[in-house]
């Protein structure tokens, strides 16, 4: 395309150059030999009234003397009165040319080497016809014409070199644009997920090109939700594989417990070899469509009593404070269970046996507030916990528990905060915001600054339920 613009282009303004170019060239010279034969009549005029009045050699030779150019001017005079015909100047017409302009009485020009002659007829005092011949040289009749052909050729070159170079960059504009789109649409159909177009070149591209990056961040978005839904699926498989790692310690010694151990550990190696394959998506969590929702008490009832079974058999103690009325929150009644049950799952998983831990529900105007607790040694990087598929390292640990929690929230336009519990260990603190509105910065800033007197007091008034 680029090419077949740039020939056009050169084709259309070279027939408009040769079509304009030439016919100018031709009215060029044609203006300069007028000019030139202008001033050769001017001559000739000059000297007709002398001629009317006398035909005196000596007062013509003055005459033609005084037109200032008696070497290019010669004056014609008829034979009469018992004088011959009398030539003055230097004439360069033949005779015959100046019988016949003589005998037609108009003017004329001759061909004579060097260039060419007027000869401009006069009427004498006496009734004959005089001429006077003035000599034109070639000079004079082509004077400037080279120079203005020369100025038009460069003209004419330009526009069609100007015309080739706004066709090319053109075709560049156009074609360029559609030669990325095509990589792009060849690359993103190999694989690779990252190819993008720039939105650039004419409407109609950069608009496909929109287009493009749109369907290709719709692919990204497709399979980054496929695969987190299978982690997080997988990661739900956690919470009974540790009720069943937990069961098989008591098992005891035998063929039948060792076989159950072994089932047990093969199968939550494959579940993490399934979510270790799917963590490599970006995750993004939509908020809950209108009337969506569930009791938040209700829900923590439930796990906690699911839990409370494990706590006593490891001698855990524990707590629930505000629970005991219903709380309403824009979230699925699965995922609120599947976040709580990664983070309880976490406590057990990564504290000591006999480690308290506790659940607290605070209902707020706007937000709704859910605190998981324990004694343990705490995290001493809260930030790489809370990064997905980071993990602790150790065996069992995906490190999409906390990332579970933190989307959960972050679809109610919330957050998740690790800090210190009053038990001495770690408290995860989760935001769910009622009205879908994200919390200012200032406001964040401000409760971690507050966080140890306000968890002190949450937890001195959770004792007294």
């Amino acid at each position: 395309m680029r090419w077949a613009l740039v020939k056009v282009a050169l084709a259309v303004t070279t027939m408009v150059v040769v079509a304009f170019a030439v016919p100018l060239g031709l009215v060029i010279r044609e203006m300069a030999r007028d000019r030139a034969f202008s001033g050769a009549e001017r001559e000739a005029a000059a000297v007709a009234p002398a001629l009317s009045i006398t035909t005196d050699r000596d007062q013509l030779e003055r005459v033609v003397a005084s037109a200032g150019s008696d070497a290019g001017m010669a004056v014609h005079l008829p034979a009469g009165d018992g004088r011959d015909a009398l030539r003055l100047g230097r004439p360069r017409a033949a005779d015959q040319d100046v019988e016949t302009v003589r005998k037609l009485g108009r003017a004329s020009t001759a061909a004579v080497p060097g260039g060419s002659a007027l000869l401009q007829p006069v009427a004498l005092s006496t009734g004959r016809i005089a001429v006077v011949e003035v000599y034109v040289p070639e000079s004079d009749v082509t004077n400037g014409v080279g120079t203005a052909w020369a100025v038009l050729g460069a003209v004419g070159v330009a526009l069609i070199l100007g015309s080739v170079a706004v066709a090319d960059r053109l075709g560049v504009r156009m074609v360029r644009p559609a030669q990325r789109l095509a990589e792009g649409a060849h690359d993103l159909g190999e694989g690779r997920l990252g190819a993008r177009v720039p939105e650039e070149g004419p409407p109609e591209l950069r608009l496909a090109a929109v287009a493009f990056n749109s369907m290709a961040d719709q692919v990204v978005q497709l399979l980054a939700n496929e695969r987190e839904l299978a982690a997080d699926l997988s990661h739900r498989l956690r919470t009974p594989l540790t009720v069943l790692r937990l069961n098989t310690a008591s098992l005891g010694r035998g063929p039948a417990a060792d076989q159950t151990r072994s089932a047990v550990e093969q199968l939550e190696r494959e579940v993490d070899t399934i979510i270790r394959t799917a963590r490599e998506a970006k995750p993004q969590t939509a908020a809950a469509g209108p009337g969506a929702g569930c009791d938040a008490a209700e829900v923590v009832r439930e796990r906690m009593a699911f839990w409370s079974a494990l706590a006593e058999d490891e001698g855990r103690t524990w707590r629930v404070a505000g629970a005991d009325r219903p709380v309403r929150i824009p979230v699925a009644r699965g995922d609120l269970a599947a976040a709580l049950d990664a983070l309880l799952g976490n406590v057990f998983r990564h504290t000591r046996e006999g480690t308290a831990f506790a659940v607290d529900v605070h209902n707020g105007e706007d937000a709704v507030i859910v605190l998981v607790s324990d004694a343990g040694p705490g995290i001493a990087d809260p930030e790489a916990a809370m990064a997905r598929g980071r993990g602790s390292g150790s065996d069992g640990s995906t490190g999409l528990g906390l990332d579970i929690v933190r989307r959960l929230a972050e679809s109610t336009g919330g957050d998740v905060r690790i800090g210190s519990s009053v038990l001495g260990g770690t408290e995860v603190r989760i935001r769910l915001q009622l009205d879908g509105r994200a919390p200012a910065r200032g406001g964040h800033r401000q409760l971690r600054r507050r966080r140890p007197r306000g968890l002190a007091a949450v937890y001195n008034r959770s004792r007294t339920h």
